[in-house]
C-alpha cells in the first residue's frame, strides 16, 4: 500500500490515542536524557563512578531510538502505512 495519496481523516478517538502514545514517547525519552545528564553530573563530582556512568549513558541512545520507533510502527499502523 505505502504512504497515502489522499488525505487521511482521522476520528477524535484515533487522535486521543495518538496524543496518548506520543505522550508516553516523549515521557520515555525525557526519562533517558535525565539518566544521560544525571550520569554527567556523577562523573562530574564522582570520578570513580565514571565506567559505571559511562556504560550508562552508552545505552541510553539505543533506548530512545526504540522508544522513535515504537512510536512510529503505532502511527504508521493507525493510518495503514506499510513500508515497500
Amino acid at each position: 500500500m505505502g504512504v497515502p495519496t489522499t488525505p487521511a481523516t482521522l476520528t477524535p478517538d484515533q487522535v486521543a490515542e495518538l496524543n496518548k502514545k506520543l505522550s508516553h514517547m516523549r515521557h520515555e525519552i525525557n526519562n533517558q536524557l535525565s539518566l544521560i545528564v544525571a550520569a554527567l553530573e556523577l562523573i562530574r563530582y564522582r570520578p570513580e563512578m565514571r565506567d559505571r556512568m559511562l556504560n550508562t549513558v552508552g545505552e541510553q541512545p539505543a533506548k530512545i531510538m526504540a522508544e522513535i520507533a515504537k512510536f512510529s510502527a503505532e502511527f504508521e499502523q493507525s493510518l495503514n502505512i506499510t513500508r515497500d
